[in-house]
This record gives C-alpha cells, structure tokens and sequence, in this order.
C-alpha cells in the first residue's frame, strides 16, 4: 500500500521499494518480503517476476503476501507454477477471535493444502482482546483507542466476557489467550 489507497506491486516499484526497505534496515537481505495488497493493475507474472530476480540477486529470501482471498492467491500459485516462478510461501490475512472471516474457510484450506505459512495482523483486533477496551471511555487511554471503536459491540462484549473467563482459568492475561488461540 503506498498510502492514499495506491498499490503497486509492478516490478519496477517492488524492486525500488526492496532496495530502500535494505538501505533503511542496514541489512544485505529481508528474510521476508511481503506485498501488502493485491493490485489489481498488475499482472501476478510480473510481480513473481520480480521476486524471482530478487531471489537470484540474494535481496529476499521468501516472497510472501497480504489480503488476498482464495481466488486470488489460487491465481498467484497457478501462474508461479505454470512460469516456474517463485510462489507466495506465507500468507498474512487480518486474523483473530473477533475477525474470522478473511481466513477461516477456503482461504485456510488453500493455505493448509498448498503448505503456506500464516502469520496474522491485528491478532489482538488493535488491542480490544488484551481487555484494555472495554467502554468508550477507554477508548482515550492511547492514541489508536480510536481503531478499537468497531469492537464496542454487543459481540465484542460476549467475546470479551469469554476471553476474562479462560484468562481466569489459566492464570493468564486476555492477550496470550487471545495469541494462544491463534497458534492453536
């Protein structure tokens, strides 16, 4: 995402964006490197075309991606293999007890079927499920509060109301319940 709701995932930006991540990390190579949306104004053959020569010149060393469905990711690993270019090994979907859609159903069987790692964002959906969040009110402790809004529902609440339960039990705090379910 390059701000402003553009995405560019052609090769002459991937290849521009990798080189500025190296510099800005001070590193030779980024263990993984992640296109964040989908864009749909470039083909998947040259996106992957351009992981590949990362790959080939030792800039990355996986490609991964973010947001995309089933549909989607299908697509990319059909092309990677018909091309014999590099496919996405890992997948990164918005993910947790609150936000289950994007991955539960064909996007995890796909994952679990083509052997792609997953590794979640907002998996304590912005801090509601450390139990931090519990009132409008609450919403002013940081400057994301804000984010946490969507989550003051009635459904929220039962799923917070679940969470402090199983956190009791265990002697746990709500956050590693919440990551612990994720890692299960």
């Amino acid at each position: 995402d390059m701000g402003q709701g553009k995405r560019d995932l052609s090769a002459a930006y991937i290849e521009k964006a990798v080189e500025a991540s190296l510099k800005r990390l001070q590193v030779d190579v980024i263990d993984l490197y992640l296109s964040h949306w989908p864009d749909p104004a470039t083909p998947y053959e040259e996106t992957l075309g351009a992981y590949q020569r990362l790959l080939e010149k030792g800039k990355i060393r996986y490609p991964g991606c973010s947001n995309l469905d089933a549909g989607q990711l299908r697509a990319a690993l059909d092309v990677a293999s018909l091309r014999s270019l590099p496919r996405y090994e890992v997948l990164q979907p918005e993910y947790n007890l609150y936000d289950r859609s994007s991955l539960d159903g064909p996007l995890l069987d796909l994952c679990k079927a083509e052997d792609i790692g997953v590794i979640t964002y907002f998996s304590l959906a912005k801090g509601f499920l450390s139990g931090k969040y519990r009132s409008k009110p609450d919403l002013g402790q940081s400057a994301r509060g804000e984010g946490v809004a969507g989550y003051l529902n009635e459904r929220g609440m039962r799923i917070l109301s679940a969470l402090d339960a199983v956190a009791e039990r265990h002697s746990a705090k709500q956050a590693e319940v919440a990551l612990a379910w994720i890692i299960a």
